[in-house]
């Protein structure tokens, strides 16, 4: 038996990501429960000692609001993405597969990243509420692969503002994303995310100055 069975429903994610909604689960004060790597859907009852108590609530984060039992509203990160998390591509055919060479050490770490579905425990594990762990993984899929390169500077930018808009705190570095992350998603994609981020900062401090001149 599952401990998740439908219990919470995520109503900004279920239908346009592809996932069922059901993971805005803490189990006994963890995110998606004490069974790490994964979602609380994979949670089976055989992990907890027969006759223990379970505490079932959802994530506790500022960022989501709570609906009714058990159900929140993760829709904070949906506007992460809409502020830049796409490229911009022209339409009609598919492009030759080969036609853009792509380092392998780049596409993997690029493939690593995309990995992340968006559950929000990230944020919910984070004494600080920080998103930065999932706004990292969106950022550095697409700048890794040159088809994200032409918006490079002002995706992060973009990305980063409404992250702090929607009231996210920041990352001081405890890693309890990482920990609960069901995706496996590394912490230093948080590293790379402040790398664009000061890049960008700095090119568009650089244009600012050539125009003025």
């Amino acid at each position: 038996m599952k401990i998740c069975s439908g219990a919470v429903w995520n109503r900004s994610r279920s239908n346009r990501e592809g996932i069922c909604g059901t993971c805005s689960l803490t189990v006994n004060g963890e995110a998606h429960g004490p069974d790490h790597p994964g979602a609380v859907c994979e949670l089976y009852m055989r992990k907890f000692r027969d006759g223990a108590t379970i505490t079932v609530e959802p994530f506790r984060v500022g960022s989501f609001p709570i609906l009714k039992d058990l159900v929140i509203d993760r829709g904070a990160l949906d506007r992460i993405v809409q502020a830049g998390g796409f490229i911009s591509a022209r339409t009609g055919s598919a492009p030759e597969a080969n036609s853009i060479p792509v380092a392998k050490h780049n596409a993997d770490l690029a493939m690593e990243a995309a990995a992340c579905i968006g559950c929000g425990a990230c944020a919910a594990a984070c004494p600080n509420g920080s998103a930065m762990l999932f706004t990292s993984a969106k950022v550095s899929h697409l700048a890794l692969l040159p088809q994200g390169h032409p918006e490079r500077e002002s995706r992060v930018l973009k990305m980063v503002r409404v992250m702090d808009a929607e009231g996210f705190g920041n990352c001081t570095n405890t890693y309890e994303c990482e920990a609960v992350c069901p995706a496996e998603i590394s912490a230093s994609f948080i590293a790379k995310l402040n790398r664009e981020y000061a890049r960008a900062v700095l090119q568009r401090r650089r244009i600012i100055a050539t125009r003025n001149l």
